[in-house]
């Protein structure tokens, strides 16, 4: 079997790869081991630039249907109190209207939604576009993608070979690269619980000690982000789901009951936290697209949209080289030159993010409630966290913006207004460099 892009793996990267490569002429083939649905959590917060991207890809408007719009963090610190309503002591909103782009807000799509909606745009592109489900990549054999499918091991000759598996990938293992890997003190329960009508808004909870993620999906849902000590999931176990039940009700009351329709273990996901960061994206005709290629802690809320920009920086490049007439191997380098440092930027975001709710120490907790509502009082601190964060550009902080941050320094009263805010927005020359140094332009 022949086909211009092969792709291992059919997540949200590898679709939304293969329907862009689809919708512009380049025959793609995925090979995807499930053949049904998986239960298993997996990123669900869409940010502004990942919304950017489906929208040029013409699925916008069913992503947006499909999901529920998260237009600010709450940050809520509270102290529990035994058999009473926790008591309050600090809220703090930060707002995706404070990024200058028409993308202002977030949006939580069930994962497996994304999917459908990715893989229904590939099939408009019939001739193009050829998915496999069922099918397991192997690694290579000859120079081709040896996949089984249907029980039969055959050949697939592409001229370039795309990993989007995951975390275990045999592509990444192919091209030899090195891998960076942290490991964290904490893990998290995640599970998705019923949540009343007019529990809207997305929140974070914390004490000195506990840390409670809530984010609302569509159909009166809620995904909830439980920490807990690394280590510690069999012992919670061996308490029971009333040691859950109270934990919940006791930082959230919203969900007192709620949360009581968990009425087995099983519906409930350990996520073991971890990042690494391979040394290379590419190698000859073989590049690495999202969790193939780097983990980030699920803080920030950035994994499945690495996996979605990775894919658009990179469909992009190959539909212009198929164009163009230019051979794929010797431009892969900007896919890297354009992806590997901004996901170093956010991977570094992302581990800022979790040190903050790392220890449970009083002291600490002062801290990052200081340093958190300096983020809103300070309009550029605020700018750059969900500026950042968003993936519409990069803002570097300073050292004046972590003294202010730490309280070293005072507030600033100054205003950041569009103009300079559109400074640090991507261009579409940083985005594809490639359309303007091959003109000259650069």
């Amino acid at each position: 079997m022949k086909t211009e892009v092969f792709i291992a793996g059919g997540g949200v990267g590898g679709l939304a790869l293969a329907a862009k490569l689809a919708s512009r002429g380049v025959h793609v083939t995925i090979a995807e081991q499930l053949k049904s649905k998986s239960n298993a959590y997996k990123g669900e917060l869409l940010q502004p630039k990942t919304l950017a991207i489906l929208d040029r890809l013409g699925v916008l408007d069913e992503i947006e249907a499909s999901g529920h719009v998260i237009d600010q963090l709450r940050f809520h610190e509270i102290n529990i109190r035994p058999n009473d309503a926790p008591e309050p002591l600090q809220l703090t909103e930060l707002n995706y209207s404070r990024v200058a782009s028409r993308y202002d807000h977030a949006l939580m799509v069930p994962h497996e939604r994304t999917k459908d909606i990715l893989r229904e745009k590939g099939k408009e592109y019939e001739e193009f576009f050829h998915y496999l489900p069922g099918a397991r990549f192997l690694g290579f054999e000859g120079g081709m993608a040896q996949v089984r499918h249907q029980k039969k091991i055959f050949h697939i000759k592409a001229q370039v070979y795309i990993g989007a598996e995951g975390r275990t990938s045999p592509t990444r293992d192919a091209m030899n690269v090195s891998v960076k890997r942290k490991d964290y003190n904490h893990h998290f329960l995640t599970v998705t619980i019923p949540r009343p009508e007019t529990f809207t808004k997305g929140k974070i909870i914390t004490t000195t000690g506990s840390f409670l993620g809530l984010f609302p999906l569509p159909n009166n849902e809620i995904r909830t982000v439980y920490l807990i000590k690394a280590g510690e999931f069999k012992k919670i176990k061996e308490k029971g789901l009333e040691h859950l039940y109270r934990a919940y009700g006791e930082l959230e009351p919203e969900l007192a009951e709620t949360v009581k329709s968990l009425d087995d273990w099983r519906q409930i996901q350990l996520m073991i936290p971890y990042t690494y960061h391979v040394d290379r994206y590419y190698s000859g005709n073989l590049a690495l697209i999202g969790d193939a290629a780097h983990t980030v802690h699920p803080m920030a809320g950035e994994g499945m949209n690495l996996a979605i920009q990775d894919a658009d920086v990179l469909g992009e490049l190959l539909a212009w080289c198929k164009e163009e007439g230019k051979p794929y191997h010797e431009n892969l380098h900007y896919y890297e030159d354009v992806r590997k440092p901004r996901v170093s930027f956010l991977l570094t975001l992302s581990h800022m993010s979790a040190l903050v709710y790392s220890f449970p120490n009083p002291w600490w907790r002062k801290l990052r409630m200081r340093a958190v509502q300096r983020i809103y009082d300070d309009d550029q601190l605020h700018v750059k966290q969900m500026l950042n964060i968003s993936g519409l550009g990069r803002w570097n902080f300073s050292l004046v913006d972590r003294a202010i941050q730490g309280s070293v320094l005072p507030v600033r009263s100054k205003q950041i207004s569009d103009d300079k805010q559109h400074q640090k927005l991507f261009s579409e020359a940083e985005d594809y460099p490639w359309r303007f140094e091959q003109k000259g332009k650069v």
